[in-house]
């Protein structure tokens, strides 16, 4: 099997080691960055620079960029891509990535399905990437169809390599709106949380709550806000209700008002435990 990996930062660079891991599969990168290239070869993270003559070898291309970049690249490529090629992206958000990418596979009449690797960390980049990032994790799966079980059957075993604990399928509508939720509004908070002028002098008197809030705090401000963006009315619903949520707990403080204040905080004592179990 051939793979080819645009974009070699984090998510590509780990997804670039997972399946370097196997020896019968050739593993082809290329970045933005030309040094970041060259470099995921030296480090042996991939076999060669996937170069516009090789792209008719590959079995699966992942993308692994910004959604704009998503759709930019595919424009340019799918004229060259080969009818055996599947190609997945793993960008944050999937309705603009879909709705550019769907029509151009049907086109070309390559295989398309948007995709999102739902594992990470703070930090970011090549540097940051390592082959078990994905071991255990969920991955994500948007199809052009949900009755071709074929094409879906075909993207779980090109991804077996890789380790997914769990592969979802959804749509891009419903995979925005959960992950303005599940993702970014977590990242907001974590990013607003932090600003407090408290936050510079909790040296001895902070564990595990301060460090699970705001460990995603330590962000890529130009690729999440891009994000944001791209789902601006998903993640605007999630801040207005998280906001409501918030006064109601400062009225609640503000009038002392203990009997509200127990009823608030086991109304989400409640909520976690229906969500998430005991």
């Amino acid at each position: 099997m051939t793979v080819g990996i645009i974009g070699l930062g984090l998510i590509g660079g780990s997804l670039a080691k997972a399946f370097r891991r196997q020896e019968e599969i050739t593993v082809l990168g290329w970045d933005a960055d030309a040094s970041i290239t060259e470099f995921a070869q030296i480090a042996q993270a991939i076999h060669a620079p996937l170069t516009d003559d090789r792209l008719g070898e590959l079995d699966l291309l992942l993308l692994a960029t910004y959604p704009e970049a998503v759709v930019a690249h595919m424009t340019r490529l799918a004229p060259l891509l080969s009818a055996k090629t599947t190609v997945i992206d793993c960008a944050g958000t999937k309705e603009k990535v879909c709705a550019g990418v769907f029509p151009l596979a049907e086109q070309h009449g390559f295989l398309f399905l948007g995709g999102h690797p739902m594992a990470g960390t703070h930090r970011s980049g090549f540097r940051a990437s390592r082959a078990d990032l994905f071991e255990g994790a969920p991955m994500v799966l948007v199809p052009p169809r949900f009755d071709d079980i074929r094409l879906l059957d075909r993207a779980k075993t090109l991804l077996e390599p890789v380790g997914f604990g769990r592969i979802s399928i959804t749509t891009a509508q419903e995979h925005d709106k959960r992950i303005a939720f599940t993702s970014q509004m977590a990242h907001v908070v974590s990013n607003a949380y932090i600003k407090s002028p408290t936050a510079r002098n909790h040296d001895g008197f902070s564990a595990g709550s301060y460090k699970d809030l705001t460990r995603v705090a330590w962000l890529n401000p130009a690729m999440w806000a891009e994000l944001f963006l791209e789902n601006k009315e998903n993640l605007l619903f999630e801040l207005e209700t998280f906001m409501t949520a918030l006064g109601e707990y400062q009225k609640a403080l503000r009038e002392e008002d203990f009997d509200s204040l127990c009823r608030l905080l086991d109304e989400g004592r409640q909520i976690k435990e229906e969500v998430d179990g005991a």
